[in-house]
């Protein structure tokens, strides 16, 4: 806000840039009457300048009937009149539980966040009277999501990786992304409602979807089961040999599709349960082996050496598990 001594400045400067002594139209100096006293022409005042603010206190809620809260809201102050670029302005934030604001009388819009939770509000502040306390209602929860392979093989966090999406669908059958790669065990603020979230675990085909209820007030914690395992590959000349390096692997589906490729003496790989076919290559031999994923089962896929093909021939005899 501008100061007394400032504004008292400014209107003397503007004062002092009125045309004394400069050619009017017919050539003549202007001049003021003689005997004028330029002193009688005051500077603008402060309450002539702007006009009075008045405080106004805002407060949060989860629900209704629950109470303020104390951390974590971040608030905002618009103003309702559109600027040239069609956003309305933003005048004030605050952020940590409840606020107070000093603001000329007038309406704005308030905003307030709490997490990926939202409330918006115009108020009205008046010139004269009692300025009541104004409350906003988040109708708002939070999720925390985790996941677990099998029937309770606990899935390590670094492999995890979720992401929230709203339940309606668009007109094309997409989805509107509100959070991705949410960590597991992270407490996100949500408003009420339903939401689809997608878990990801390793980065090749073991994805799971569900959707989840936030209720208003409430924690919600989730647990996502996977039908999945994570698999260690090795090209072995015999059963629980060492793992032959420079090994190139393609992990095909029954049907023959890739899923995944990799170069490695032992690479790791997480896939959905299922049936597949892992491809070694190495030097001039390709080496293959059917082999199937049991939920919660994370094991070794050993390809032997005992049977082989070279690259130009047909496709190597399947080793049995």
């Amino acid at each position: 806000m501008m100061g007394g001594s400032a504004a008292a400045q400014d209107a003397t400067d503007a004062f002092s840039s009125f045309p004394l002594g400069t050619e009017t139209p017919s050539g003549r100096a202007g001049r003021l009457p003689a005997g004028s006293d330029t002193t009688s022409f005051n500077p603008l005042t402060i309450e002539q300048a702007a006009p009075a603010t008045r405080d106004v206190r805002l407060e949060a809620l989860l629900t209704a009937k629950g109470k303020p809260v104390e951390q974590g809201l971040t608030w905002r102050i618009f103003s309702p009149i559109p600027s040239a670029d069609g956003k309305l302005p933003l005048l004030a934030t605050a952020e940590g539980g409840s606020a107070a604001f000093n603001l000329v009388p007038g309406e704005y819009f308030v905003n307030v966040a709490f997490g990926r939770a939202a409330a918006t509000r115009k108020i009205r502040i008046p010139k004269t009277g009692a300025v009541e306390r104004q409350q906003l209602v988040l109708d708002a929860g939070a999720v925390k999501l985790n996941a677990v392979s099998g029937a309770d093989v606990r899935i390590p966090p670094g492999e995890l990786s979720f992401s929230i999406y709203s339940a309606e669908e668009k007109e094309d059958g997409e989805r509107t992304l509100i959070m991705a790669d949410v960590k597991p065990n992270t407490v996100v603020r949500l408003n009420a409602g339903t939401y689809h979230v997608v878990s990801n675990y390793g980065d090749v085909n073991a994805t799971i979807r569900a959707d989840i209820q936030i209720e208003a007030g409430k924690l919600t914690e989730a647990t996502i089961q996977h039908r999945a395992a994570k698999l260690t590959l090795k090209l072995v000349a015999g059963p629980g040999g060492e793992a032959i390096a420079d090994t190139a692997w393609s992990i095909l589906t029954a049907s023959g599709d890739t899923v995944s490729e990799s170069v490695g003496a032992f690479p790791t790989i997480v896939l959905a349960e299922g049936g597949y076919i892992a491809v070694a290559r190495n030097k001039d031999k390709i080496y293959q082996r059917d082999f199937t994923v049991r939920a919660g089962v994370n094991t070794d896929v050993e390809v032997l050496l005992s049977e082989h093909q070279t690259e130009q021939g047909p496709r190597a005899a399947a080793i049995a598990e």
